[in-house]
């Protein structure tokens, strides 16, 4: 089992968060700064709604602890998400001095810390983030396949619908 317990229900927070991108239409990612044991940060996907292709749960969760702290740069803070991060999402890590991310399901597709791109890994990096993978997979997994099979099914209704074939 990959993680602590403390990555665990931090986690399940950052699930809650998933929860309420999916309830909006987004894809069901959440993400969770912490900082001495406490949130200093939340967030969930909403490029869709926030027309804003930026506005992914990661930078949505680190824009928040940045604002609360203070500061832009959160050394010593952890990032919970529940997808794999993209690149874009890594380099706003690397840029605001996170020193752990744990993620949980992979992103075989976009992942850019161990599926598509190791770019954490990268030499000239200024930063170091230590990096956890797979806490909590099964339901990280989960709650993003169960969003897609829906939204295929409603695709193919529509389809039916307005072909006439019911």
């Amino acid at each position: 089992m990959a993680g602590t317990d403390d990555d665990h229900s931090w986690m399940k927070r950052a699930l809650q968060l998933a929860g309420q991108a999916a309830a909006a239409g987004e894809v069901p990612v959440g993400a969770v700064v912490v900082l001495d044991g406490r949130e200093i940060g939340a967030g969930y996907n909403a490029p869709i709604s926030g027309c804003d292709p930026t506005a992914h749960a990661e930078i949505r969760a680190l824009r928040d602890a940045a604002r609360r702290a203070g500061n832009y740069r959160l050394p010593g803070a952890t990032l919970y998400v529940t997808l794999e991060p993209c690149t874009m999402c890594v380099g706003a890590i690397v840029h605001s001095r996170v020193s752990r991310l744990v993620y949980g399901a992979s992103e075989p597709k976009a992942g850019a810390v161990e599926s598509a791109r190791r770019t954490l890994e990268e030499e000239h990096l200024n930063w170091r983030v230590e990096s956890v993978g797979g806490v909590l997979a099964g339901p990280c997994s989960e709650i993003i396949s169960d969003f897609f099979a829906r939204r295929r099914t409603d695709t193919r209704r529509r389809r039916q619908l307005f072909s006439g074939k019911e």
